[in-house]
């Protein structure tokens, strides 16, 4: 398949729509769901908080957790709503990049990682943005199965549906850039695949 032709202006809608159906089909695994039911726990050198606007603001070095949850970035700024529901904005330190790690639901050791210069996270949607030098991964312990990369990538890790754009704005541009798809093979057991049938025509 030419992905260089799928993604002209003309068939860019469609070419997002294939890649989207293609990383999704190799896993019906979604977010860990008993993230959501676990408190957030923050790590920081400092820490203001404004009572009246529901505030957090973190800097230095901060980990965010969450279950199996866990974000990195040099600033976090948090508020939260009046149903307790928080929206988390992180910037990444100079020279990093903010990342993003989860568990998947699925398997024993199955994860979906994000980098971005910022990333903003919805507590109550469970949606990930990933902004600029945005980068997803899925993982299948230590080795990569998927991976995307792009200026802009939204990720509901309740579905594991993301889209992808060529610009830091949430839309894609002609002529603004490229995004970037890496899908590995599959693994095929052994005996099921191409040298597996032919061992068995030649008994």
């Amino acid at each position: 398949m030419n992905f260089e032709a799928l993604i002209e202006r003309s068939s860019m809608r469609h070419f997002f729509l294939v890649m989207i159906i293609a990383l999704c089909a190799t896993s019906q695994s979604h977010a860990e769901k008993a993230d959501s039911t676990k408190p957030t726990n923050i790590e920081a050198d400092q820490m203001t908080y404004d009572d009246a606007k529901q505030v957090n603001v973190f800097t230095g070095n901060v980990v965010l957790t969450r279950g199996t949850l866990t974000v990195k970035a040099g600033k976090v700024v948090v508020t939260q709503d009046p149903e307790g529901y928080q929206f988390a904005i992180l910037y990444a330190a100079p020279g990093k990049l903010a990342s993003y790690r989860q568990k998947r639901d699925g398997g024993s050791d199955l994860w979906m990682e994000g980098y971005g210069q910022r990333i903003e996270y919805d507590n109550k949607s469970e949606i990930a943005n990933f902004y600029m030098k945005a980068k997803l991964k899925r993982l299948d312990g230590n080795k990569v199965t998927d991976e995307v990369n792009g200026e802009h990538i939204s990720y509901d890790s309740k579905t594991e549906f993301f889209t992808v754009h060529n610009t830091s704005k949430g839309v894609s541009a002609p002529g603004a850039g490229r995004i970037k798809v890496i899908l590995q093979p599959k693994e095929t057991k052994a005996g099921t695949g191409s040298a597996g049938k032919a061992s068995e025509k030649g008994k």
